[in-house]
């Protein structure tokens, strides 16, 4: 059975889905557009970092790149997880286009819901399958919880937006759901800052795209690169943990769908 699990997940704190857009662990949507072809830093802990691969096309009448997040690289410990949507001319659900690795070892699910799979290294890391194909639960005990589903660019999608999608690439991407157990205070990246206590949202709230900017502070080098401007990984923990994405249920409907900027709340 399929499961389209990526709607509820996009419309909640942690979710990056879209041309990306971001829910803060503050509550506010926000757009990164970053560039095509180029990786930048999600989130940037003591002992955990994140980095997304963005694809994308340019519009010649815009001076931006349509983006999409296509592959996460995510280092914890001494660990590294690699998850990414497959490149695909036609779309088609049955056809599971998820690639994972662990530590560079690929990760094998059987094609069915609620297939599971365990690392006898790590025991606390678990991938879950939450429909037959393309999407996934990833969890690590105490530390992080990620959805992951793979969706495609509709040519309604293009016809509407004028990305301009042709035949020969639909453009799958991931649509992501994030929590986090065990952030320090001191936490940074695009989506990272905004579980700090002390972060104030700097984005236009009253543009209908607002858009978060100084991609050249988020840049890496590759997918598993820590050598941002707002690197944390491997250094002291900030004192104090904030347990960011275990807040009170946030309200997040008005204005949501229609991608403007709102404050959550409870």
């Amino acid at each position: 059975m399929l499961v389209n699990i990526a709607g509820a997940a996009c419309n909640e704190p942690g979710a990056v889905c879209q041309d990306p857009r971001f829910i803060g662990g503050d509550g506010v949507t926000f757009y990164f557009h970053g560039k095509k072809d180029r990786d930048f830093c999600l989130l940037s802990d003591s002992d955990l970092h994140i980095n997304a691969h963005f694809i994308g096309r340019r519009d010649a009448s815009m001076s931006r790149d349509f983006t999409w997040v296509q592959a996460l690289g995510i280092l914890f410990g001494d660990h590294r997880l690699y998850i990414g949507a497959q490149k695909t001319a036609t779309w088609d659900d049955t056809i599971d286009r998820l690639d994972i690795a662990f530590d560079g070892e690929p990760v094998v699910l059987s094609v069915e819901e609620g297939a599971r799979w365990g690392s006898s290294v790590l025991p606390a890391l678990t991938i879950v399958r939450a429909a037959d194909a393309n999407s996934v639960t990833i969890t690590v005990d105490n530390k992080f919880k990620i959805t992951a589903h793979v969706v495609p660019i509709t040519e309604e999608e293009s016809r509407v937006h004028r990305y301009g999608v042709t035949a020969d690439d639909c453009y799958a991407h991931l649509e992501l759901g994030f929590k986090f157990f065990s952030l320090t205070d001191d936490v940074h990246g695009v989506l990272g800052q905004t579980y700090r206590d002390d972060y104030v949202s700097r984005v236009k709230m009253s543009s209908n795209m607002p858009i978060m900017g100084g991609e050249p502070k988020y840049a890496v080098p590759h997918l598993f690169s820590t050598d941002c401007k707002v690197t944390r990984f491997g250094k002291t923990a900030g004192t104090g943990i904030a347990m960011a994405t275990e807040k009170p249920v946030l309200s997040c409907e008005s204005g949501m769908r229609g991608g403007h900027g709102i404050v959550c709340k409870k």
